[in-house]
């Protein structure tokens, strides 16, 4: 019998993938257990609906990220931090600091596990951080170290 999955099932499939099971197996197991329902018309007509909103939605958070993208490359992050002798920092600036002057500066709230510094910041000056907007879109953003006086 031919099912459309509600659920992830562990050995059956995934979660709105159409599987043919045994009858049996479906009427004792998948449906009870609301894990599964028939493939007929309606089913399939709804499954094929809900799959073009999801790629609709995929498109668009893309398109955003792409955007996104754009408008932070434009940016230079202004951080202000407490520094020793030769420009040294007292501490580092991570990317939870980041994230919040970002916030602060810009509008632009963006998640500070997104946010990637390749090396620790430890002096005064220009650097970069990588921030993750999608799985396929990265945006590099310039940061500008300075004293505080």
């Amino acid at each position: 019998m031919k099912v459309i999955l509600l659920q992830d099932v562990k050995g059956v499939g995934k979660k709105d993938q159409v599987i043919d099971a045994a009858d049996g197996y479906v009427r004792n197991f998948l449906f009870p257990k609301k894990l599964a329902v028939e493939a007929n018309k309606a089913n399939m007509a709804s499954l094929d609906k809900k799959k073009a909103g999801v790629e609709a939605q995929r498109i668009k958070d893309l398109e955003d990220a792409r955007a996104m993208k754009g408008v932070l490359e434009e940016k230079v992050l202004k951080i202000s931090q407490k520094t020793g002798e030769g420009g040294r920092l007292f501490g580092s600036v991570t990317n939870k600091e980041v994230a919040q002057m970002l916030l602060e500066q810009e509008g632009i709230d963006i998640d500070r596990k997104k946010i990637t510094i390749p090396e620790v910041i430890k002096k005064v000056g220009e650097h970069t951080a990588e921030i993750r907007l999608h799985t396929d879109v990265a945006a590099s953003l310039k940061l500008e170290i300075t004293s505080l006086s």
